[in-house]
């Protein structure tokens, strides 16, 4: 999650006084206002919770009422302790730290604590309507889901809710995963926009663990479900012939071996993302992104029209970081996720290695960068839990907020920080030696150190000797 403060406010009190508001945003969309005194009070809650060694430095009170300048230089301050204390392990997965966002989201939209029926869609186009309070939280809104579908409780924890955008043409596009410091209902009405929609799908990438879904009714009929909806939307490939059989086991009702036969498909259990760009392997690319069975695939479009396609492995990936930077809206459009003024531009970047002595950083220019991000680190966090011979379903359980709780795994993998500016400087996470310990399959030897080869490029090309377990 990337969280910012790029604007502030000057509001009126209930006295008639006016205070500055800061406008704290989540992956470029304003989630709450909040004034200075109610993060300090939220440091000093902090503080007496979990000690001084551990909290991030706040900016002093100041006696006198602040210049412009002075507000500006606040506000950065207070834009890197909320981004240090979210990217705290401890801290960021606190209740407390949860708590306060989800009471500031409430009262900034203005939303009564009430009780309300709230949609939730599921894969097949049916809705679940579930009788929730408006102040209810992501998770307690996916219990009630499940409750509604009678889905056991050990199964809760292999899906999610995903905030969605569909299209006039059909198209879908997650926006992201609604995370445990916000409301749903207050999430999807202050967007006031009829295509957004909240969404149920599962969150693990194992096929692996399709077995223990598969071993109940409701994770059956949802996960069957989803992998028709993904075949028609073009997510998952099939040629005639897989079509026919598909067909023929849709008709018989035999949705166990329509999902095994799923399994065997390209792009199976993959998320596609909407097209954006990429500066590989040449500037200015454009791209199709798909996460899944651990890496990241590319359909890239050379500038000479020319297809290729080639996928990057998440082990190989010696770390990454999100960068946003606010970018003018045109005249006579509008983005209800976005601010009125300006609206973020988003860039994930991952350096990659590319042979036994050559890393490479690689951009992609998406709005769903921080998607993508989400994506890369719960992969890292089921390979980290999978080694360590952890509880899968119990990190799915518990992995509502993006990050595994340190009980789970002690080798789990800190949230790469989400930077707010391409800052070279800034400290990013170092995956390789995290995932040195992973014991894959061996990437297969190259014959050639050209990272362009025929139709495809291959961002995961390996040199003679060189594996996952080297790196």
């Amino acid at each position: 999650m990337h969280f910012s403060i790029p604007e502030t406010e000057v509001r009126s009190g209930e006295n008639g006084s006016t205070y500055v508001a800061y406008n704290i945003h989540v992956n470029g969309v304003l989630h709450c206002r909040v004034r200075y005194s109610q993060l300090l009070s939220l440091h000093e809650q902090i503080k007496k919770e979990y000690g001084s060694n551990v909290v991030p430095a706040f900016p002093p009170k100041k006696i006198f009422t602040l210049t412009p300048a002075e507000v500006e230089q606040r506000r950065e301050q207070l834009e890197k302790y909320m981004q240090a204390v979210r990217q705290d392990p401890l801290l960021g997965g606190s209740e407390l730290f949860n708590s306060f966002l989800r009471k500031s989201q409430q009262e900034t939209q203005q939303i009564p604590i009430e009780e309300v029926v709230l949609d939730i869609c599921l894969s097949n186009g049916q809705k679940v309507t579930v009788n929730i309070l408006t102040s209810d939280q992501t998770e307690d809104v996916l219990d009630a889901v499940a409750t509604k579908l009678d889905l056991p409780d050990d199964l809760v924890g292999y899906f999610s809710l995903f905030l969605v955008r569909e299209g006039a043409d059909g198209g879908l596009t997650l926006v992201r995963k609604l995370q445990d410091f916000e409301l749903p209902y207050v999430s999807i009405n202050s967007l006031r926009n009829s295509e957004y929609h909240i969404l149920l799908r599962k969150s693990y990438w194992d096929m692996a663990y399709d077995s223990d879904v598969m071993e109940n009714r409701v994770g059956l009929n949802l996960l069957y479900a989803q992998t028709v909806s993904d075949i028609e939307r073009g997510w998952i490939l099939v040629n005639k012939d897989q079509h026919r059989q598909l067909k023929s086991l849709q008709e018989k009702g035999s949705k166990k071996e329509f999902i095994h036969l799923g399994q065997t498909l390209k792009y199976y259990g993959y998320i596609k993302f909407d097209p954006c760009v990429t500066d590989f392997p040449e500037k200015g690319c454009q791209v199709i992104v798909s996460a899944g069975n651990n890496e990241l695939n590319f359909h890239v479009k050379l500038p000479n029209e020319q297809m290729k396609e080639g996928s990057f492995k998440v082990t190989r990936m010696r770390c990454w970081r999100v960068t946003s930077s606010q970018v003018p809206v045109p005249n006579g459009t509008s983005n209800p996720c976005s601010s009125a003024k300006c609206e973020v531009k988003l860039e994930l970047a991952f350096e990659y290695l590319m042979s036994k002595d050559r890393l490479q950083w690689v951009t992609i220019t998406s709005q769903q960068a921080i998607m993508m991000s989400i994506c890369l680190q719960s992969m890292v966090d089921e390979l980290m839990v999978k080694k360590s011979g952890g509880s899968i379903k119990k990190m799915l359980r518990k992995r509502h907020n993006g990050s595994i709780h340190r009980s789970d795994s002690q080798q789990a993998v800190k949230s790469p920080p989400l930077l707010d500016s391409p800052d070279p400087n800034r400290e990013v996470v170092k995956l390789s030696t995290k995932l040195s310990s992973v014991s894959l399959r061996g990437i297969s030897a190259s014959n050639s150190a050209n990272d362009i080869s025929g139709n495809d490029f291959h961002g995961n090309y390996a040199f003679e000797g060189i594996g996952d377990d080297d790196l």
